[in-house]
């Protein structure tokens, strides 16, 4: 068994990461971390989960490095900063669902996470990681920084245009929804059911960190095959799953047809990745609502002849596909288990 270790254990996506890892056949829950709700169990934390393996929240001391063989940071980025410091190279694998490393360029990083202070030399050595697209790079990473849950959708929905097709994008905006868990269990006024049942709030409607690091990744992985890329972001009532609309601008030439074949054949084996066509089932898809509890990203590509642009529709369950699921898809790679072991749920519908 892979002894694994969750900090951040009372978050939401903590509670997903114990979820899965205590469902998973390969991975064993030995540590629960966190600075709050310190000696409470999981049950009492996270309501959907009735379990009791002997574990309580604890702080995290020096000796954790001799409980787990893979550790999951599902902390703020500053917190995820500081332990990554404190035990890069004292565990076999540290795989963070933060921000903190998710940008490789410091000026960058400094931009969007001015608040963030980070050693420099691990900044270059986190694999970002997105399963679909670095799965060779993850077998020997021991630290893996994942992507956003914005940044999953968007970057799944681009790689094939670009990495595939190898097309220059000139110009990408994306539109963002996403329901109220992408923020945490934080309490603010603005997340309060009065104010937030039925909203549609523009919380980031000129600029947004995932977008920053999505293009990170793009520069990094085909250098001056996109132009730019910015994003708005609207928090909608929904509490789980977000559905991202990139509109792409190119010069090159591209039809329908060979956008479909594109995409299919790109994911062709990547088994969390479904290549939908928009009007294929009783509901207009990608709907964040066909993902919901699975670890699936829906894609769609269509060519907007009459506006000169590339639609590119993706959805996902930000706490599954865009956060714990992600990270133990990532940890099956590391540790060379099936991509697919303990993440078969198929989604939830409806919810």
């Amino acid at each position: 068994m892979i002894r694994a270790g969750v900090v951040g254990a009372s978050g939401l996506a903590g509670g997903d990461l114990i979820r899965l890892i205590t469902q998973h056949p390969d991975l064993e829950l030995t540590f629960l971390g966190g600075s709050s709700n310190i000696g409470r169990r999981p049950a009492e934390l996270h309501p959907n989960l009735r379990i009791d393996n002997g574990l309580t929240v604890q702080p995290v001391t020096d000796d954790v490095a001799g409980k787990v063989d893979v550790l999951f940071l599902a902390t703020p980025a500053p917190v995820s900063a500081e332990l990554a410091a404190r035990f890069a190279d004292r565990v076999p694998a540290i795989i963070d669902l933060s921000g903190a490393f998710r940008i490789r360029s410091q000026e960058r990083h400094e931009r969007w996470y001015p608040k963030v202070a980070r050693r420099a030399d691990l900044a270059d050595r986190f694999v970002y990681g997105v399963p679909e697209l670095v799965g060779d790079q993850l077998a020997d990473a021991a630290l893996i920084s994942l992507p956003g849950c914005y940044a999953t959708s968007i970057t799944l929905g681009l790689a094939p245009l670009t990495l595939g097709l190898g097309l220059n994008l000139r110009t990408v905006v994306v539109d963002g929804k996403s329901g109220s868990s992408g923020g945490g269990v934080h309490l603010r006024t603005a997340d309060l059911h009065p104010y937030r049942n039925g909203a549609i709030a523009p919380y980031a409607p000129t600029g947004h960190r995932h977008a920053a690091e999505v293009a990170d990744f793009l520069e990094r992985s085909k250098p001056g095959t996109v132009g730019s890329l910015s994003m708005s972001a609207y928090g909608v009532s929904h509490v789980r799953g977000l559905l991202t609309s990139s509109y792409v601008f190119t010069d090159d030439a591209v039809d329908q047809r060979t956008l479909q074949r594109a995409y299919l054949r790109f994911y062709k084996g990547h088994r969390f990745v479904r290549v939908r066509r928009h009007t294929e089932t009783l509901i207009p898809v990608p709907d964040p609502q066909a993902v919901l509890g699975s670890n699936y990203c829906d894609v769609t590509a269509l060519l907007d002849e009459e506006g000169g642009r590339i639609v590119v529709l993706a959805a996902l369950d930000n706490l599954v596909k865009g956060a714990a699921g992600q990270a133990v898809q990532a940890a099956n790679l590391r540790f060379a288990l099936p991509e697919e072991t303990g993440l078969t749920m198929q989604p939830v519908m409806p919810a």
